[in-house]
């Protein structure tokens, strides 16, 4: 056991990796951040000109350099591979959503952890939202009383180039945080429906990948969770209305920690400023007529890596387990079933 920060390194430069991981490793107390793990060029150069960090060509070269961890930021098709190269390593791993393109890639590489014994994590970086963290603190005041549905979307304008190739299409992309939110919140799944369009961009970039999922889920408690995620749609709803019985929260926009990693702001920089939401993007809770503000949370992305670096340092558990994300996964393939079929897919208890 010691005291000492975690010497981790990042496998992939792209906008994951830039914006999402590198500048929290980079503030993370906890966390040596030893350099990125790239074979671009491009890449490269961007590394030494942003971090001035080394590069590494090949996670064997990332252990040579004394790294114990690999957070995985690379196209969603390369995870499994890489985090199952990086557990034969010795490495523990932190490996970016979505965790696998299937369920059973996910038990696989969850299975192969355990027998390495060597630690593995998923970056469901969404639980530690703003909004996500306020609704889970008005659940646990009593606001709303029993939650029984759960509306939550991902929406977004943009039908050129369509949905990044990089995240295996929406369902898979903004489904694998959807997805996580519900279970976190009604826990497991009996029943799972889902609508799907792929996107029609002839030999552009994101022609095959779907751009507009619905997934709804009835929870074997009784809740239901209708989902949604697009890249085609020209009037996004509220990100949450969450409705109990004795209330329904509802919040517009997105959580704003992902504009101020864009916009060059870090948790170093930012200081107690740091995921505090503005009063004029809070949300609110409604009874009827009777309105009332709900102040918002502060978003904790910044506390991610340091809870990992405590779970490696063994002082608690990892942030999220990763048999999390197999059921997550397990949804996502149901949901697919679904889509293709047009029916209800039942799922084992």
């Amino acid at each position: 056991m010691t005291d000492a920060p975690i010497r981790i390194g990042l496998a992939g430069y792209g906008f994951g990796g830039r914006y999402f991981h590198a500048p929290l490793l980079a503030s993370a107390p906890d966390c040596d951040f030893l350099g990125v793990v790239t074979t671009s060029a491009e890449r490269r150069k961007q590394v030494a000109d942003e971090l001035n960090l080394p590069t590494y060509d090949s996670l064997e070269a990332l252990v040579r350099a004394g790294a114990e961890a690999v957070a995985i930021s690379t196209p969603a098709d390369t995870h499994v591979p890489l985090a199952q190269e990086a557990l034969r390593l010795g490495l523990a791993v932190v490996c970016d959503k979505p965790f696998a393109l299937d369920a059973a890639s996910a038990r696989e590489t969850t299975e192969l952890a355990e027998r390495l014994k060597v630690p593995l994590t998923v970056y469901q970086n969404r639980r530690w939202d703003s909004d996500f963290l306020t609704l889970r603190r008005l659940m646990a005041e009593g606001a709303l009383g029993t939650l029984t549905r759960f509306e939550s979307r991902f929406e977004r304008f943009q039908p050129e180039p369509g949905p990044p190739a990089a995240g295996g299409g929406t369902l898979l992309d903004f489904g694998s945080h959807l997805v996580d939110q519900a279970l976190v919140l009604s826990g497991p799944v009996e029943r799972v429906y889902a609508e799907m369009r792929d996107h029609d961009g002839g030999d552009r970039a994101g022609a095959g990948l779907d751009e507009d999922v619905f997934v709804a889920l009835t929870h074997q408690n009784g809740a239901r969770s209708h989902l949604s995620g697009s890249w085609r749609q020209g009037a996004p709803g509220p990100r949450f209305r969450a409705t109990g019985t004795t209330g329904t929260y509802v919040v517009d926009g997105v959580d704003g920690q992902e504009d101020q990693l864009i916009a060059g702001a870090t948790p170093a920089s930012e200081g107690e400023h740091w995921g505090v939401e503005p009063e004029e993007r809070w949300g609110q809770v409604l009874r009827g007529d009777h309105t009332e503000p709900a102040p918002s949370s502060r978003g904790e992305w910044d506390l991610f890596y340091p809870a990992f670096a405590a779970a490696l340092r063994g002082t608690r558990p990892l942030p999220v387990n990763p048999w999390d994300a197999v059921t997550t996964a397990t949804v996502l393939d149901a949901a697919r079933t679904s889509a293709t079929t047009g029916e209800v897919v039942r799922l084992l208890p």
